[in-house]
């Protein structure tokens, strides 16, 4: 084999294997979906007057980045715990507030006031917090039951 003929072959062989190994570490870095760290609740139940408030807060992070997060709150004892709430459903709910954290996570919160008469009219007991976070390359991540809290 003549040497031009050889160099021939290694510069395409190093050029192919480039080219692959770019092609892993680009497919390594797509099709994740979003990952949920460090969920937490608070209520604190109207008193004295004074309304009262739900909060959630939680970080997402999406390689693509992250577009969305919805948060729905379901007591224990309802519908959802029969039939399943969907994906579908909770991209009908509210959205949380998010704020960068980090190269691809954001802070979520979602914050509601709560009244006498809706502490008053709600379900007693063990509450859930449903989330549906997706990224801007539109995975998602559903979860029913990201969060707990009592509502005495």
């Amino acid at each position: 084999m003549s040497r031009r003929i050889a160099l021939s072959v290694v510069a395409g062989v190093v050029v192919l294997g480039g080219a692959g190994a770019f092609a892993l570490a680009y497919a390594g870095d797509q099709d994740k979906a979003p990952v949920l760290a460090h969920s937490g609740t608070r209520y604190t139940a109207p008193a004295g007057g004074h309304g009262g408030s739900f909060s959630f807060t939680t970080e997402v992070t999406a390689s693509s980045g992250v577009q969305s997060l919805k948060v729905l709150a379901w007591p224990e004892k309802s519908e959802f715990a029969k039939k399943r709430l969907t994906a579908e459903e909770m991209t009908q709910v509210e959205s949380a507030t998010c704020t960068p954290a980090g190269a691809k996570t954001v802070r979520c919160v979602y914050r509601s006031p709560v009244s006498a008469a809706d502490a008053a009219s709600s379900a007693h007991g063990l509450w859930h917090v449903a989330v549906l976070a997706t990224a801007k390359d539109g995975h998602t991540t559903f979860d029913t039951r990201a969060a707990d809290f009592t509502l005495a």
